[in-house]
């Protein structure tokens, strides 16, 4: 049974629709990418998941709950990281972690041992008696992963968690999502692609209100994707000579010396490139083969 199920959900503020019948399905133990620009609809869409916005049409189902506006039973399976968390500032971590355990309902010594895992996961041992208030945007954004897997919730949500982080408090993010899909499974909303790219194993693509790419992520790559080939010569004479020989070819950018070659058999474009170099007698300074990337997926999805 699959973690998350959301079924044709619309949702309209006054005369603007921001989602138009959103599906998706995220397997148990997996991290799943919902990516679109900003705006797409993406936090609209975490809300209704978490009961917090009702929507105008469609289900959502957590673990085989149906979700409803204002009840938020299904939250109980759920962990909940905003894109910019609050923290009473006077508290140390350990206060806090305790707090929301009471609050969740959990006995002092499941909150003490859970507390000490989560806080060594996220690398706040050492500051677990520090004022929160002392603390970094990552620093924050790390305790506030803790607070949401603190219940051992079955989905973790995250909400663009990485945006307004520097290049180290991202990697600790990514670092921890992916030791904790071993647990739970993570849905994580967000518009920076290198980051799906490292930690996802699948992928939706949310624009303009609907879902226009979803599945797999290696799959969609080889499915949806051609691959490139760029091409460096030595003498920028050559150049005219080589694209006359490549008519028919995809060549999307070029300048004296380079040009970049797309196809969905880059292979066979390879081999007979190299045929017409060394016919041609045409000195190469680079010829490289690029893998499809979740850039180009995402660029030619929403074009």
């Amino acid at each position: 049974m699959d973690t998350l199920v959301v079924q044709g959900v619309k949702k309209r503020f006054g005369q603007n629709e921001v989602l138009r019948g959103v599906e998706l399905a995220v397997p148990r133990h997996s991290v799943y990418g919902l990516i679109g620009q900003n705006g797409a609809g993406k936090t609209t869409t975490m809300r209704i998941i978490l009961g917090l916005l009702a929507q105008d049409a469609g289900e959502v189902y957590v673990c085989g709950e149906r979700v409803k506006y204002g009840e938020t039973k299904t939250n109980r399976y759920v962990g909940y990281l905003p894109d910019v968390p609050e923290f009473y500032g006077f508290m140390t971590p350990e206060e806090y972690l305790r707090l929301c355990g009471r609050i969740s309902g959990m006995d002092l010594s499941q909150i003490k041992e859970k507390s000490g895992e989560l806080l060594e996961l996220s690398g706040l041992k050492e500051s677990r008696k520090k004022r929160i208030g002392g603390f970094s945007r990552g620093m924050k954004q790390r305790l506030g992963i803790a607070q949401a897997l603190l219940n051992s919730p079955r989905l973790l949500i995250c909400d663009e968690p990485t945006s307004a982080l520097d290049p180290v408090g991202r990697k600790e993010i990514l670092d921890i999502l992916e030791q904790v899909k071993e647990k739970t499974t993570v849905i994580f909303s967000t518009h920076i692609l290198s980051d799906v790219e490292r930690i996802c194993d699948s992928v939706a693509i949310l624009n303009d209100g609907i879902i226009i790419q979803d599945g797999n992520l290696e799959e969609l790559k080889t499915r949806h994707l051609i691959d490139t080939m760029i091409v460096e010569l030595r003498r920028p004479d050559d150049m005219q000579g080589l694209l006359k020989k490549l008519e028919g070819v995809k060549v999307s950018r070029q300048n004296k010396v380079s040009l970049v070659i797309h196809a969905k058999d880059i292979y066979t474009v390879q081999h007979r490139l190299l045929h017409m170099l060394a016919d041609g007698q045409i000195a190469v300074e680079k010829l490289e083969i690029r893998e499809p990337s979740l850039e180009n997926l995402f660029m030619e999805a929403v074009k």
